[in-house]
């Protein structure tokens, strides 16, 4: 079972309701599963929302919005899907339920992958007899919209399923990486945690606002990272002499950096001032308003590098 026909969505929230669109978008059927009693009109106007942009993308080509089915439980929903995405809340009682729960019904050969960000591949093999056709899959949010899908297997994992798996996300539009050790929120998440810390530190210390330090960041290396990675861009920032000449002529400075970043831990008065500088840079735009707006940059920079890629 190889050509991913038949998808299931298990779980309809905001991550589980992207990948819906997505895999509608690239002509795949999509099964819902979700107990919310309000989760069929909820998925069905996001896919609604997102078919625009998807279709801006060009990932719509062959896509059906209403190849689309709900159902009351999770064993129907999986029945028949060759590749099966859990987006369920990360509570890990509820993920060893629900997979207790689906395993018999499972196709041969279906592979499920999990959304979590939060809890690890070992923790959630846990709720299964076999885990062997479970992976990782975690994507960056939204999925529709965010090329990015971070998959790991391990050593229970059987052999070439990360493979189809990543020809799998591939054929919806994805760009894959492979997590080679489990740790505790993947890959990039750490590096955006990273980021937020220092960029904490530099509010809380008095170097900057909190709307000087997102602008710091969208204006400036953000852009390049849009591009290339960190490492990549530094090695092309030494010129003819690449990384190994950036290194000799940096090392001491980003030591001296790294000794001086902040150790910040989140409390309430961290949170609250870091919520008061962002409701001043929102300047009175909604949520809604913030997101369409966020949702058009993404899309014209990936319309601008897409054929670069």
């Amino acid at each position: 079972m190889t050509d991913f026909a038949h998808t299931t969505s298990l779980g309809g929230g905001v991550i589980g309701a992207s990948w819906t669109a997505l895999f509608l978008a690239s002509g795949r059927s999509v099964a819902v599963y979700d107990p919310s009693p309000k989760i069929e009109k909820q998925v069905r106007d996001y896919v609604e929302m997102a078919w625009p942009t998807m279709s801006e993308l060009g990932l719509t080509t062959h896509g059906n919005p209403n190849a689309l089915t709900f159902h009351d439980t999770a064993v129907s929903a999986v029945e028949g899907a060759a590749f099966v995405q859990e987006s369920v809340p990360e509570r890990i009682t509820i993920k060893h339920a629900l997979f207790a729960e689906i395993e018999p019904a499972l196709a041969p050969g279906a592979i499920l992958a999990s959304s979590a960000s939060g809890l690890t591949l070992s923790q959630m093999q846990g709720g299964w007899k076999d885990p062997s056709r479970m992976i990782l899959g975690h994507p960056f949010n939204p999925p529709h919209l965010i090329p990015l899908v971070e998959v790991m297997g391990n050593d229970k994992t059987a052999s070439g399923v990360p493979e189809l798996a990543e020809t799998f996300y591939k054929s919806v539009g994805k760009t894959t990486i492979r997590v080679q050790k489990e740790v505790a929120g993947h890959v990039a998440n750490r590096l955006q945690a990273a980021v937020w810390r220092e960029a904490i530190h530099l509010v809380t210390s008095g170097v900057a606002s909190v709307e000087d330090v997102d602008k710091a960041m969208w204006a400036g290396p953000g852009l390049r990272w849009a591009a290339m990675g960190p490492t990549m861009l530094f090695n092309l920032g030494a010129g003819e002499g690449g990384l190994a000449a950036f290194c000799d002529h940096f090392t001491d400075t980003f030591n001296g950096w790294w000794d001086d970043l902040g150790q910040v831990y989140l409390d309430d008065a961290i949170a609250q001032e870091m919520i008061k500088g962002v409701n001043q840079e929102a300047q009175g735009q909604t949520p809604a308003e913030l997101s369409a707006k966020r949702d058009a940059l993404i899309t014209a920079l990936q319309k601008a590098t897409t054929d670069l890629r």
